[in-house]
């Protein structure tokens, strides 16, 4: 089993979610993001040139914290290291995805959304995950209920779906929230009409945002 909770513990407060259909955009994107400030990033693979976005970012940016998102199928988890991703995460919790990740030896953050979900996870010693969608689950709220049976065992949470710059100050003055993940960090028009000074701009609100509630950035 991966040391996850270690190399979780060190991840940044944001998590930029990125989907870019082009992987020369997707390198432009990760520097426009790095140079605002934002440290990691979420590379969904959620088309073709997501491995080939990874591989990319990582040889031409390699100062970026890069992860692989939504990943849902077992065979993805030796793809997404292959190109260079350092984590995992996933909307669901999904066990044959975390054996997987456990026997790669890949950190892996499962999507859970019910108590159930969370105690699967646990199975694994999975105590890391991410909250899928958190928002329109019930939001902090939520997560706070749904963890107070397991307080006691350390879980964190990285929040992700339906989530807003105004949520940034709430969420990160919360302890069991170890990261807050979305795609509102970088706007799908500004990265179709590469406006990296805008990109840039809205990463470093963001970061300012963190550092004034108190969080790691």
């Amino acid at each position: 089993m991966p040391d996850t909770n270690n190399f979780f513990s060190g991840l940044p407060f944001l998590i930029a979610v990125v989907s870019v259909a082009d992987s020369e955009l997707a390198v432009r994107t990760a520097r426009a993001l790095f140079e605002g400030g934002v440290r990691a990033i979420e590379l969904t693979l959620r088309n073709d040139a997501a491995l080939e976005s990874i591989r990319k970012i990582r040889e031409q940016v390699p100062q970026m914290i890069i992860g692989a998102g939504t990943v849902i199928e077992a065979a993805q988890v030796k793809k997404v290291i292959d190109a260079g991703a350092v984590f995992a995460v996933a909307p669901g919790m999904n066990e044959k995805i975390a054996e997987e990740a456990a026997a790669r030896k890949i950190p892996f953050a499962p999507g859970i959304a019910t108590p159930s979900d969370i105690e699967r996870a646990l199975g694994f010693g999975l105590t890391v995950l991410k909250v899928f969608p958190a928002k329109y689950l019930g939001g902090l709220p939520y997560i706070k209920s749904i963890h107070a049976p397991y307080a006691h065992l350390g879980l964190r949470f990285i929040p992700l779906g339906g989530l807003t710059f105004d949520d940034i100050d709430l969420y990160a003055k919360e302890k069991i929230i170890l990261s807050l993940g979305g795609s509102w960090i970088v706007s799908k028009d500004d990265v179709e009409n590469q406006k990296w000074e805008a990109i840039a701009k809205s990463a470093a609100m963001a970061v300012e945002a963190v550092k004034k509630a108190g969080a790691k950035i």
